[in-house]
């Protein structure tokens, strides 16, 4: 199958782990930054190794974008190349999270930050036939007050842009019950809820983050594989798993594309779909997740549609949106 003629969505893919090398060099000059000038320092720090070591050394590939993210102008910048990006590869509809609270370096509010990378993608989709939404995402390491000021703040772009709220970063055993109060507000507002859990081997995060937090969705779910109740909560209430194979073997998630327990799971009747997760620092596209899934699992074209369609479900826009989506498919 020629997956780059295919209609795709996305529905997990973060902003500052999917920006152009030669953006960042630009920005470093212009901005006269104290950092490298050398595009190849700068290709090799933007992407992770597929060999991490953990999910810990994956995310240390995000410390020069953000270091660069600073300005409105930049953040509208690489907001619209990411959807020019994922457009270009024939990408209906996205989903893209950031964490507004580490843009504000320079003195940037919440607003100005939001309103920034908001303009870019309403800028791409009066280029392209492309669709998109952000998703607001609180770091794990931070205050359950700094994720309240998140959910508060990023309130007034709810359904202009804004359509959830997501737990991000490392990832510890407990982590959602520090978070309860500002997801229940959240919840109150009118956001949708996806949170990160079960990307490492704690598969009892994805039944916090179910139970405690109330998410609609699961950013990768790896480990549900460990926890039982986890597994099994995942299935009957059919919680979509946001996927993110190459990603998940450079975190050391699952050992290769061959033993990740996608297809597994898809056989199994939970529902799957198929993300980026970080277009930069996992060297991918949406193209090349599924090239990858189909060479490990001989996927059919029928296969395919499965997992198209479930993201088609799973995404936080309207049934009119919904069905202009299953229209590609014709």
């Amino acid at each position: 199958m020629s997956y780059k003629e295919m209609p795709k969505i996305d529905l997990h893919c973060h902003l500052d782990g999917s920006l152009r090398a030669e953006t960042v060099l630009d920005i470093i000059k212009k901005n006269k930054l104290e950092l490298t000038q050398n595009l190849e320092d700068i290709k090799e720090w933007l992407t992770a190794p597929l060999s991490c070591a953990s999910l810990d050394e994956y995310l240390r590939s995000f410390d020069l974008p953000i270091a660069i993210m600073q300005s409105k102008e930049d953040l509208e910048r690489v907001s619209f190349e990411l959807m020019e990006d994922a457009a270009l590869e024939n990408i209906k509809y996205i989903e893209v999270r950031f964490a507004p609270q580490q843009h504000m370096e320079n003195g940037l509010t919440t607003k100005e930050i939001i309103e920034s990378v908001l303009r870019g993608m309403r800028r791409a989709e009066k280029k392209y036939d492309i669709k998109g939404n952000y998703i607001l995402s609180c770091m794990r390491h931070l205050s359950a007050e700094s994720a309240m000021k998140i959910v508060e703040e990023g309130r007034m772009f709810i359904g202009k842009g804004v359509e959830a709220v997501d737990l991000c970063g490392g990832e510890v055993a407990g982590f959602c019950h520090k978070f309860i109060d500002p997801m229940k507000k959240a919840k109150e507002y009118g956001y949708r809820i996806t949170i990160h859990a079960g990307e490492t081997g704690i598969g009892q995060n994805v039944v916090d983050a179910i139970e405690l937090l109330g998410a609609e969705r699961i950013g990768h779910g790896v480990f549900i594989t460990n926890s039982e109740k986890a597994y099994n909560l995942v299935k009957e209430r059919k919680i979509p798993l946001e996927i993110c194979p190459t990603s998940n073997v450079q975190t050391k998630a699952v050992k290769n594309y061959e033993e990740h327990p996608i297809y597994d799971f898809h056989n199994d009747e939970i529902v799957v779909t198929l993300n980026t997760d970080n277009r930069t620092v996992s060297n991918t596209t949406m193209t090349e997740e599924y090239v990858q899934i189909e060479k490990s699992f001989k996927l059919k074209k029928s296969e395919y549609t499965d997992i198209y369609l479930n993201s088609v479900e799973a995404a936080f826009i309207s049934e009119d949106e919904k069905q202009r989506l299953r229209g590609y498919l014709k």
